[in-house]
């Protein structure tokens, strides 16, 4: 009889060892590096061109965009799944062209959602008494304020896929966008030479002073 409940207790531990096992390596799974292309791909276009066609995908499903830069997107889109539960989305886009001055880029694309829960606080009213000091009243009021409780980055590749394939279709709508070209420096017109001062000009050697002199003495009648 004592075996049957060995094998069972030796089953239980098991499944136990197992279970702590497989929580264990589910946590670790999103703290670890993989070889994938979830959040990325490849666009035949220029950088700032990449980039606005992805501005453009997020102003179409509702994004607001809070950073706009020619390289770096961010957007925001609140919405209410729940009566109790708030969620927002912060989207961030990065392009990186692949080498200078090549045709090719790569478009790097996060999201993470933000939950918050409604919670509600009971405050209660108190009247202060001169003779007795701050009495408390039975009538209140309840605040409601909207909590944090839950802070993720999505990591499902079709939602990322979606939104990768709206951007290449604004692509084809988005004209070739360049960097604008340096200006030209404006040439400055040499400036006379003055003394270390500043306040008058160098003096010409002696020997060119004599020369001028000696030509004014010839001249003259």
């Amino acid at each position: 009889m004592k075996r049957p409940i060995y094998f069972i207790s030796c089953a239980l531990a098991a499944l136990l060892l197992s279970a702590c096992s497989t929580t264990k390596r589910t946590v670790q799974d999103h703290e670890e590096f993989g070889a994938t292309g979830v959040f990325t791909r490849n666009f035949a276009s220029a950088e700032q061109t990449a980039c606005e066609a992805a501005r453009r995908a997020l102003l179409s499903q509702g994004y607001v965009i809070s950073d706009w830069k020619p390289s770096v997107i961010k957007g925001r889109r609140k919405y209410q799944p729940e009566n109790d539960i708030h969620a927002e989305i912060e989207f961030n886009v990065v392009c990186v062209a692949d080498s200078k001055g090549s045709n090719s880029t790569t478009v790097f694309a996060n999201a993470v959602r933000d939950r918050y829960s409604l919670k509600k606080s009971n405050t209660s009213a108190s009247i202060g008494v001169s003779a007795l000091g701050s009495v408390s009243l039975p009538f209140g009021s309840t605040d409601d304020a909207l909590v944090k409780v839950a802070s993720e980055t999505i990591p499902t590749g079709h939602f990322y896929e979606q939104f990768f394939d709206l951007l290449e279709r604004y692509l084809d709508n988005v004209p070739a966008i360049t960097e604008p070209e340096t200006e030209k420096k404006l040439l400055i017109p040499p400036t006379p030479l003055t003394s270390p001062s500043g306040t008058a000009p160098i003096q010409a050697p002696a020997s060119t002073q004599n020369d001028a002199s000696k030509k004014t003495d010839e001249e003259s009648p």
